[in-house]
């Protein structure tokens, strides 16, 4: 895939207000911990993460994404009518029914000839939904889109926290600590045709996806039911092989990416990875043989957020001047299911 006419006009985010630290998520583990004679520290330890954030209680996923939209479009100096298409990409979302793009539009005062609807891909929705948004303005038509995601934490967290104090044991643990280390967030991202403002545009070259669905069962997280009549959310992360074969799909998409893009491995200036934590971050820069200082992370204090947290990532990168203009930028998805997409942008 090769863009001539796309560019990231504007990145807009919402962090959660609830910092929630490993500490304490080990602290409500107490009992667990004693069974299985772990000292504290553990969750840090293997993950890398420190603290994450949570939203409120009951706060509406909309909320998030609509005042990530309205950051973004603000930047950019672009009129809600001229969004040509509004995408909601979280792996959070309100109802079956309708897609919460609509509220999120409704909220951004986006609508008449707009499309709007939601794209579900693990934590790679919103690459997905830029490579749509891209693809429309490549074709004409549409001059701008809107893709944003709400990713939340604390009720997932919650309950498997339940459990696995329920469940006292090696296996609850093991396929629960993935869990532990999500966090809530909020982002947008405004694709334009470059038309709408001189400056602050960067110029989305291309990307390259590759898949590998025999893995499908790795890390599922949906509603089972709860024995009463109703259902509740499950979570299983086989986080072991998550990494094994993401980092072999990584490998792969690698290889593509570099020749579809025109770049040499030398020439990339800076990636933002997915933000899994430190064992992934440490293992897929080996393979793909990229420097650490050349990664920006944010898991250490934001966790992983799911689809957000790439974005995210690339947002604080710019704020605090990581990425400067011309920059050759490697946007690096790896998603359950398991798919791999990768973004070139030259900053």
């Amino acid at each position: 895939m090769k863009y001539a006419r796309a560019f990231i006009a504007a990145l807009g985010y919402e962090l959660a207000p609830v910092v929630v630290t490993s500490t304490e998520l080990e602290a409500r583990l107490e009992p667990l911990y004693r069974d299985l004679r772990f000292v504290p520290g553990q969750l840090q330890a293997l993950t890398g993460i420190r603290e994450r954030r949570w939203w409120e209680p009951g706060y509406p996923l909309s909320k998030g994404a609509i005042a990530a939209g309205n950051k973004a479009l603000d930047a950019a100096g672009v009129s809600p009518g001229d969004v040509g298409m509004l995408i909601y990409a979280g792996v959070c979302r309100e109802q079956f029914e309708p897609a919460t793009a609509c509220r999120v539009a409704a909220g951004l005062g986006i609508g008449g000839n707009a499309a709007i609807f939601d794209i579900s891909n693990a934590c790679l929705g919103v690459l997905n939904g830029i490579l749509e948004v891209a693809n429309r303005i490549e074709l004409g038509q549409i001059k701008a889109g809107l893709v944003v995601s709400c990713e939340s934490a604390r009720e997932i967290n919650d309950i498997m926290i339940d459990r696995m104090l329920a469940d006292r044991n090696m296996e609850r643990f093991a396929s629960s600590l993935a869990t532990l280390t999500g966090g809530s967030g909020a982002v947008a991202v405004l694709v334009t045709d470059g038309s709408f403002s001189p400056s602050g545009n960067h110029r989305l070259l291309g990307g390259v996806t590759q898949a590998a669905p025999e893995h499908h069962g790795l890390c599922l997280w949906g509603i089972s039911p709860d024995g009463s009549g109703s259902f509740t959310q499950t979570m299983s992360t086989d986080a072991v092989n998550v990494m094994n074969y993401g980092i072999e799909l990584g490998r792969r998409t690698w290889a593509s990416f570099l020749p579809e893009i025109g770049w040499r491995p030398e020439q990339v200036d800076r990636v933002i990875c997915h933000q899994v934590g430190s064992a992934h971050q440490s293992a897929i820069l080996k393979t793909l043989g990229i420097a650490p200082e050349k990664d920006f992370t944010t898991f250490e204090f934001l966790g992983n957020m799911g689809t957000v947290s790439l974005p995210l990532t690339a947002a604080l990168a710019a704020e605090r001047e990581m990425l400067s203009p011309g920059d050759r930028v490697g946007f690096l998805g790896i998603g359950s299911g398991l798919n791999c997409l990768m973004l070139g942008v030259q900053w």
